[in-house]
């Protein structure tokens, strides 16, 4: 008889009373769960389409890889990113808000300042969506009904602006004010979605923390990734509305209007009230949540209704030339405020480092990615002005430079997409020139490590193999390129903030050219060749900007695309939602919830070998620093291809730090092995002990987790083969001898 089966109580089948299970995480774009266990008939015993859990068919034979004795199990959890086309395309639209949401993860270890990194990161998230609504502003009240329709050379053989005309400026710009409403209320349904698919597997933590100052990945409700979400997002809804109202208002209050003048108040005052909320921690209790959301969100509506209906009744607007009045200085005032957030931000992320940290770019990776979701925010709305601009411009290049005025309707974006665009230039140029110097000036170096490295594995090399000798090498130089992108990084915020810096001249109305007219000795050439390569950046955004929504439509229609879309984002939405609401949802808010409690049930009837490959070693990692006592006594963690150590501890030392690794081991009493190669290019060792460095841990068992694989196994051909063996690089482990030798002592080492 066999052994005595025992009802799962969470719904996930059977499972026989001590059994041994090898529970398979994969990593980024993981593919299907038949690659995983590496078997071709595979059934769901647990979880759902989204996110599930699959054994090999009963009687179809192991898994791939499988030791005696193990049964395997596999998570594929690449659904919840890459399964439906509609959430993987949206995602390429929500970029920059997933940037802002990031940056805040990758602060210094030191927590003393936690609260204020807290407080810039979600105010330039602010500022974020107030660009994204004032960039559609600047399309509908601004180009269309400010300055196409007035204008018969713009409107003319256009039926779907011709009627707009019959309507006064007034009710013409309340009419379109409702695109950016229509817009902001998309935005928040799409990073609202999903809710039952991500979402409602943590559990809310016992006792909210201002910000969250201390948190840590073993925290409960850690995962959670609705409460703080839900409290943020109804603040970005008003800061999005009274960025309308107040655009609106400005360009329908006349001077001695009192109403409109009220109103524009109120509207600043909406906006005022909404950064103060975003100083703020999330209150602790319901009950203080609707105290403080609602009067808001009254406000925000009563607000803008009124807006609506004083723009409506507006009879006496008189047309000026140009732009809709205040629009320019409001777009030039936020890109000067997000330049000025993003130095102070730098200034606070230089703080000291903690001993025998290696925090990425001494720190600065909080202000560079954070600089990476305004620039894209930025040529995502110049890419939409300025293509709006040209098409209502006959195909004439909108800007200060016109041959014939007269032959061209007079659209003219603000002055601060022409230096976003300069600026954009300019951080490519500079940025692929610094890429390729850092490339040339390390490659010798690479080259050098690499081939002490082939030279200790591989001391006989036959000379007919001089030539798969020598692509080893290179394979291993190339697998350490990622180590040498911070100067380039660095240069990246420079270049950001200094091109966010110069829109401050578009506060006293100075482009590009006007300023090269004032300062050169010869304003003829020089102010041409200036507009020609001003508008070769706007190009040239808005080139990247189409390619981005070229890779969205691939992604709607093809699965491939939809994964290696998927792939970006699995790194980008690994973390719970504290800056920006609108940002894609959390996937390991179901993720790691879902891991704890199916290794719990499976670990109260045997013992588990948690085995996560690549990006699945980091969920991995969480949930076992998720999972209660009584389960640890069961579990084992195997890990292969990780970048624990090479990425995550430097990315997010505040959270994945080295003395998060050392509790982990200690958790688990160090039943951990992790499998490494030369030629990987994401994974390496996790406990490594660099000449000159302290170790990361006190315990001499840090010097048993790490197992370096050769790869190849060997440079000349098995008298049985009659190819040399493959270079394997970052994928497959499993297959491996020391991967199945490393499993079986894992298990045998549970108590």
């Amino acid at each position: 008889m066999g052994p005595p089966l025992v009802c799962d109580p969470v719904g996930v089948g059977t499972t026989p009373e001590g059994e041994t299970v090898e529970l398979r995480v994969h990593g980024v774009s993981g593919g299907t769960a038949e690659k995983i266990l590496d078997h071709p008939i595979v059934d769901r015993v647990a979880g759902d389409s989204h996110a599930g859990f699959y054994r090999p068919r009963p009687g179809a034979g192991p898994a791939g890889g499988a030791s005696a004795g193990i049964t395997v199990e596999a998570y594929r959890w690449g659904a919840l990113t890459a399964g439906t086309a509609v959430r993987t395309a949206s995602m390429l639209l929500l970029l920059p808000f997933m940037l802002s949401n990031l940056a805040i993860r990758l602060r210094p270890t030191p927590t003393d300042r936690s609260a204020l990194f807290a407080v810039l990161c979600r105010l330039l998230a602010g500022t974020l969506t107030a660009a994204f609504v004032l960039s559609v502003v600047g399309v509908t009240l601004d180009l269309v009904a400010w300055q196409c329709v007035p204008y018969h050379r713009c409107r003319d053989a256009r039926p779907y602006l011709s009627w707009l005309h019959a309507l006064p400026m007034g009710p013409r710009l309340a009419l379109l004010a409702l695109v950016p409403l229509f817009a902001l209320r998309v935005t928040w349904r799409l990073g609202a979605r999903s809710a039952r698919a991500f979402e409602g597997f943590g559990t809310p933590p016992s006792r909210p923390q201002p910000f969250r100052v201390n948190e840590s990945l073993s925290l409960p409700g850690f995962w959670d990734d609705e409460r703080t979400p839900a409290w943020l997002r109804r603040i970005h809804v008003a800061i999005g509305a009274g960025t309308l109202d107040a655009s609106l208002l400005a360009g329908t209050s006349p001077a001695e209007g009192v109403a409109g003048q009220i109103l524009f108040v109120a509207a600043l005052a909406l906006l005022a009230c909404c950064a103060v909320l975003l100083c703020l921690p999330v209150p602790a209790t319901r009950r203080k949540v609707r105290l403080v959301l609602r009067p808001l969100s009254a406000a925000a509506a009563v607000v803008t209704l009124l807006s609506l209906g004083h723009a409506a009744l507006a009879r006496d607007i008189h047309l000026l030339p140009g732009q809709l009045p205040g629009y320019e200085g409001t777009v030039g005032g936020l890109m000067a405020a997000q330049g000025l957030l993003l130095v102070v931000l730098a200034l606070v992320a230089m703080t000291p480092r903690a001993p025998g940290s290696r925090p990425f770019l001494a720190g600065l990776g909080m202000p560079v990615v954070a600089a990476a979701s305004v620039t894209v925010a930025g040529a995502f709305a110049a890419a939409l002005v300025f293509r709006v601009a040209d098409f209502l411009d006959r195909g004439s290049v909108p800007g200060p430079i016109r041959p014939d005025p007269s032959d061209a309707a007079p659209l003219d974006p603000p002055v601060a997409y022409w230096w976003a665009a300069l600026a954009g230039l300019a951080a490519l140029v500079i940025a692929t020139t610094s890429a390729s110097l850092t490339f040339l000036a390390t490659r010798r170096r690479r080259r050098c490590d690499a081939a002490r490295i082939v030279a200790r594995d591989y001391p006989d090399v036959p000379a007919q193999e001089a030539n798969r000798r020598d692509e080893v090498r290179e394979t291993i130089a190339r697998s350490r390129v990622v180590e040498e992108l911070g100067p380039i990084l660095i240069t990246f915020l420079v270049m950001s903030s200094l091109g966010l810096a110069t829109i401050a001249f578009d506060l006293i109305g100075i482009g590009p050219t006007q300023l090269v007219d004032k300062v050169s000795a010869d304003p003829q050439h020089t102010t041409l060749l200036t507009a020609y390569v001003t508008d070769g950046g706007v190009w040239l955004i808005s080139l990247l900007v189409i390619g981005l929504m070229i890779l969205a439509f691939r992604s709607y229609r093809s699965a491939q695309t939809r994964r290696t879309v998927a792939a970006l984002w699995d790194l980008g939405d690994f973390w719970p939602r504290t800056v920006h609401p609108f940002a894609p949802p959390c996937y390991a808010a179901r993720a790691v919830p879902e891991l704890a409690r199916r290794v719990t049930a499976l670990g109260a009837r045997g013992k588990v070998v948690i085995s996560g490959h690549s990006h699945g070693s980091v969920l991995a990692a969480a949930t076992i620093l998720q999972l209660p006592p009584e389960a640890l006594r069961r579990v084992a963690l195997l890990t292969h291809g990780s970048p624990l150590s090479r990425f995550y501890t430097r990315l997010y030392p505040a959270y994945l730090g080295r003395q998060t690794l050392c509790d982990l081991g200690d958790r688990l009493d160090w039943r951990w092995r992790n499998l490494w190669r030369d030629t990987d290019p994401v994974g390496g060792p996790i406990f490594d002990r660099p000449e000159g460095r302290p170790a990361a841990c006190d315990a001499p068992e840090t010097r048993s987790v790490d197992v370096r694989l050769r790869d190849p196994s060997s440079l000349t051909v098995a008298p049985e083969d009659t190819v040399p063996p493959p270079l394997e690089r970052h994928w497959p482990y499993h297959t491996r001898t020391a991967y199945q030798t490393a499993a079986r002592d894992l298990a045998a080492r549970i108590g």
